[in-house]
């Protein structure tokens, strides 16, 4: 089944390893494979990573867009897992979530549910600050 993709203009995606960025105008495109796909809104780029947690997202966006990582990565996203569990036990039924779609290895998943992750950890900072 092809997946319609329509950029607003100077939107970037991400297709399988290559990063697209729009022109001035409106584009459609029609991915007719199966290719890692990742819109701009949903990328978070290596620069903006400073939590525990946006570390965990970057780990399973390498994991869906990299998959030749794929190893090095699992171990570098279970070691975070591990660490934010520990330190912060009331985010343990978020991670089971996203832990369970890395498991069967459903990445664009696990990054939809990472954002719920992401949101907890942003209220639980606001808190300490």
């Amino acid at each position: 089944m092809a997946l319609r993709i329509s950029l607003k203009p100077r939107e970037r995606v991400i297709l399988g390893a290559a990063v697209i960025r729009n022109g001035s105008g409106r584009t459609n495109l029609t991915v007719e494979n199966q290719v890692p796909v990742l819109r701009e809104s949903d990328i978070l780029p290596p620069n903006a990573v400073g939590t525990p947690c946006e570390r965990i997202y970057m780990a399973i966006q390498l994991l869906y867009v990299d998959p030749d990582t794929e190893a090095s990565t699992l171990e570098s996203y279970r070691s975070l897992v591990a660490d934010v569990r520990r330190a912060a036990p009331s985010t343990e039924p978020l991670i089971e979530v996203v832990d369970a779609l890395v498991r069967d290895r459903q990445y664009y998943q696990a990054l939809k549910a990472a954002r719920a992750l992401l949101a907890h950890e942003r209220r639980l900072l606001a808190r300490v600050h």
